[in-house]
């Protein structure tokens, strides 16, 4: 403290033999505007977002009418229920609840208000509560604080609404015009994240949008590639732009652990999960579901964790997530949740139960979507000790008509596998023996576009191999299993297809002795990897179905994540920073050529962008594949320059290389030039720098290294 005060008393000393008034009020002095000295400021966004919550207006303040009119005795149960209702919705601040009551009955007058922390939580508590009926003859009338500003200026006399012309917003798809048809991906890395252009044919990534601090957890693209969503303490947000990201909308939900969008994009799930103050209780659990593009809660759910972990365990502290799992294809026309001996299914217009019930189903212990259509694949495992088999059934949404049953004995597990265009449904079971000792696995194969939805058995040839992976052929008519013990599993592949298209299931090859334990499908089908992660190293085999051959055989050592790009054209394989050595990722073509690697320290996420489904009609694209020379030569064109851009790169580094060497030659020389005195000087005055020049003679050179002496003393 005294060394500031001195520090000071020379500054004002310096100040006035100077001449200087150092009694400024800061608080006069007026930057003009957008102007900040070069100076930016860490706090604007900040400042910006806590704005946006925390306003200074009355926009966290509603008003809630027809309330019962109770004498003074009555007004702490009164205050007492009402505080009850609207806590759950949001945090009443301090002193925020407020009756008015007459001065001269000393009774309430039927309303109240109620502040709560933040604009977003009054907005949810008018939606959820008005028009409640607390009994027969009160009903709650809930409306804005502010609002009753605006009804206060409504004009005696109507006039037509001014229409403001349509001012076109940004297109958020424009990445999929770029000109080279190039895939975007997305890295976490350290405290970066960044979108980047994957530039296969020049062998690097080009950079789109990078921004530390991004997210506090992990980022998610939207199913169709849209948006692209951060998590953070306060809530969630989606981003997205023409040409750079901006945030379009944020969704408040503190302490968000976990977010789903709807197939469609239309809808966001956000959940988080709350420590109860009594530790005996479980975790109380929020979800809110949004509207995407308005950020409005459409809906949401509150309850204890038990209530939402029947169905599995994963996602955070024992929850099943997603909990909500979305049907009906990307129109976004239902979701439904699993519970205790039912099956509970929305439907988007209302967001209420189909018929205001759930579906019974006694013991249903999983269930799944398919794809494309509301049709419900539901599992029940046996009862009564086996008197009751297990069975799998199809459900139609909203009839809720069941369209098939298939019965299945002595089965100890079950999980169901949609094809992606929802054709096929697998469903791998897998049995008791007679002796109940040990099991064994079949596949139950429902066509579920064929009439009566017909079933096929498929078990192994050796059926007792254990099940290590199955992945259907995306949009196709195969599907492979990978089966065996470990480290080297066979792996087969199947077609739904017969040699003569009879509708029954074939056996087209297998493939002995893999070190696999992961199957991953080009999204256009065709080529599949056949990787080993894990325990087998981040071996790669690079998979020809229609050929039935391997295209190449490569590893990416300690690899974590394969995925392909949606176009089916490359595959990025990574390490996370589960390994903390060689963490990065690699970009390979198709068929298992090595395109480039990318090294990064605590790497963390890996993300290709989806892409929407094409506009182009099945028999467009028969007909493009079908004159595909014909189109293929402008881009075998630009091929070819590139290649000749690469050929002319290759030839300027070589280039740049010879001189760097040369330059390195020529000050060799110039250095061997400014020594040669000194050499010969240490040469006895020759001055030949030639070796063959010289003669060499061996020279014997005697050296006395130590002298002693000792004198020696007889007995």
């Amino acid at each position: 403290m005294a060394a500031e005060v001195m520090l000071m008393n020379e500054i004002e000393a310096k100040a006035a033999s100077m001449a200087i008034d150092l009694n400024i009020d800061f608080n006069s002095i007026q930057l003009p505007r957008g102007e900040d000295c070069g100076i930016v400021s860490d706090d604007e966004d900040v400042y910006h977002d806590d704005q946006l919550e925390f306003d200074s207006g009355f926009g966290n303040v509603i008003v809630v009418d027809n309330l019962p009119v109770v004498p003074r005795e009555k007004f702490e149960k009164l205050e007492g229920v009402i505080r009850k209702i609207y806590s759950q919705i949001g945090v009443i601040k301090e002193d925020g609840l407020w009756m008015p009551v007459d001065p001269e009955t000393k009774k309430t007058l039927g309303y109240c208000f109620i502040e709560y922390n933040t604009p977003q939580e009054a907005e949810l508590a008018k939606e959820k509560t008005n028009g409640y009926k607390l009994d027969r003859a009160h009903i709650f009338a809930v409306n804005m604080f502010d609002d009753f500003d605006k009804y206060m200026r409504v004009p005696d006399e109507w006039a037509p609404p001014e229409i403001n012309p349509y001012t076109p917003g940004e297109n958020l798809q424009k990445w999929l015009t770029d000109e080279k048809a190039r895939d975007q991906f997305v890295i976490r890395a350290g405290t970066d994240t960044e979108v980047l252009w994957n530039d296969a044919r020049q062998s690097k990534t080009e950079l789109v949008y990078k921004r530390s601090y991004w997210t506090e957890s992990f980022v998610q693209w939207s199913p169709l590639g849209t948006y692209l969503a951060t998590v953070h303490r306060q809530g969630a947000a989606v981003w997205g732009g023409a040409n750079t990201f901006n945030r379009l909308m944020r969704y408040a939900h503190p302490q968000v652990k976990l977010i789903d969008f709807s197939p469609g994009e239309k809808f966001l799930v956000t959940y988080s999960s709350h420590e109860p103050s009594n530790p005996h209780d479980a975790n109380r659990v929020v979800i809110n579901i949004f509207d995407v593009r308005t950020g409005k809660v459409m809906r949401d759910f509150k309850g204890s964790a038990d209530e939402f972990t029947i169905g599995g365990a994963g996602g955070v502290a024992g929850v099943s997530w997603p909990v909500f799992r979305w049907g009906g294809g990307k129109e976004d026309k239902y979701f439904a949740k699993l519970g205790k001996n039912m099956i509970s299914v929305y439907e988007t217009e209302t967001f209420s139960l189909i018929d205001k019930k759930s579906l019974k189903v006694e013991n249903v212990v999983d269930f799944s979507w398919s794809p494309t259509d509301p049709i419900l694949a539901l599992f029940v495992p046996e009862l009564g000790g086996g008197n009751q088999p297990a069975r799998v059934s199809l459900v139609q949404i909203p009839s809720k008509v069941e369209l098939r049953q298939k019965n299945l004995f002595s089965v100890s597990d079950c999980k169901m596998y949609w094809q992606s265009n929802g054709e096929y449904l697998a469903v791998k079971a897998d049995r008791y023996t007679k002796t109940k000792k040990s099991t064994y696995t079949g596949f139950e194969l429902f066509r579920i576009k064929e009439r009566d939805i017909p079933i096929e058995v498929l078990e192994l040839d050796n059926k007792n191999d254990k099940i290590i992976a199955f992945a259907w052929e995306p949009k196709g008519h195969r599907f492979a299993v990978i089966h065996g013990d470990n480290p080297r599993p066979d792996i087969s592949f199947y077609s739904m297809k017969s040699s003569h298209n009879l509708g029954r299931v074939s056996k087209l090859t297998t493939l002995k002795g893999k070190q696999a334990n992961a199957l991953f499908w080009s999204p256009g089908g065709r080529f599949i990897v056949l990787a080993g992660l894990k325990g087998f190293n981040g071996q790669l085999e690079f998979f020809n179905v229609d050929e039935l051959e391997t295209m190449a055989t490569a590893e990416h050592f300690m690899a974590t994540d394969i995925e392909w790009d949606p176009t089916g054209r490359y595959v990025a394989t990574a390490v996370t920073s589960v390994h903390e050595m060689e963490n990065g990722f690699n970009i390979w073509s198709f068929h298992g050529k090595l395109l480039y690697r990318i090294l990064k320290d605590h790497f963390f996420q890996f993300l290709w962008r989806p892409r929407p489904p094409s506009f182009l009609s099945a028999e467009k694209e028969e007909e493009i594949l079908k004159y595909l020379k014909k189109y293929s030569k402008k881009y075998d064109a630009e091929d070819q320059d590139v290649s000749m851009l690469l050929s002319e790169q290759d030839r300027e580094k070589r280039r740049m290389l010879k001189e760097e060497w040369e330059k390195w030659i020529s000050e060799w020389r110039r250095a061997s030039e400014e020594e040669k005195l000194e050499r010969q000087k240490l040469r006895d005055g020759e001055a030949s720098d030639e070796e063959e020049e010289y003669e060499a003679k061996e020279v014997e050179v005697e050296e006395i290294l130590d002298f002693s002496e000792e004198v020696l003393f007889e007995e």
